[in-house]
């Protein structure tokens, strides 16, 4: 199954200045900071009911220094869900606190042109799900079988998110190797009977050809 996402880069530009001599003219740093709260406030409440649905400000910058009011600041936050509809639905939500929050910082400032607002979609997946019990499916949970390993179905955020929204069979399969901590700082990788999973890989592609047989 594919677990849809969409992620954006969003800027805020201003025409940034000293501190204390521009003090007043909108501040594109403090924008960014309303605007997360914003949204954070309102994805909360969206995602605690449905299905599952995930929102993450992952990356923040901008600035020069400690005494200047930046020229510019951005983000980039990832919103994952089950559903293609709360998906779509958390990226209107999303769009919709950004430019709230800009106006309002605009609406502060004493001095100087308005911020302004750029939300850049930097990814798309969509959802989508294959049943368990498409032929491919069951070639590739053979190929996992065949070299000893229990097959596990699950749903990630990969390169075959798109084919499955459209109805294609299709599978990610393991890269082999053992780990843990995924994008922590503690994560860890141990290369062990990673051939394995090449050979996996090549025993599906000889089978979904009809070039292997299937164990019955």
């Amino acid at each position: 199954a594919a677990l849809g996402s969409r992620r954006y880069r969003v800027t805020v530009r201003g025409e940034g200045g000293h501190s204390w001599g521009a003090f007043g003219i909108g501040n594109p740093a403090h924008a960014l900071g309303r605007a997360i709260q914003r949204f954070d406030e309102v994805a909360a409440e969206f995602v605690a009911d449905g299905p599952r649905t995930s929102y993450n400000v992952g990356r923040i910058g901008g600035g020069t220094s400690v005494n200047s009011v930046p020229f510019e600041s951005w983000m980039e936050v990832d919103m994952r869900s089950l559903s293609q509809e709360s998906l779509l639905e958390l990226d209107r939500l999303f769009v919709t606190t950004m430019e709230e929050a800009v106006a309002e910082q605009n609406e502060r400032r004493l001095d100087g042109p308005p911020l302004v607002l750029e939300a850049e979609q930097v990814g798309d997946r969509p959802s989508g799900e294959i049943s368990p019990q498409d032929p491919f499916v069951q070639r590739a949970m053979a190929a996992v079988a065949h070299f000893g390993a229990e097959p596990r179905l699950g749903r990630s955020s990969t390169d075959a998110n798109v084919s499955i929204s459209l109805g294609i069979p299709s599978v990610t399969i393991g890269g082999g190797g053992v780990g843990a901590g995924a994008h922590s700082l503690d994560e860890w990788w141990l290369n062990q009977d990673g051939h394995l999973a090449i050979q996996r890989s090549l025993l599906l592609v000889l089978a979904d050809a009809g070039l292997a047989e299937d164990e019955g």
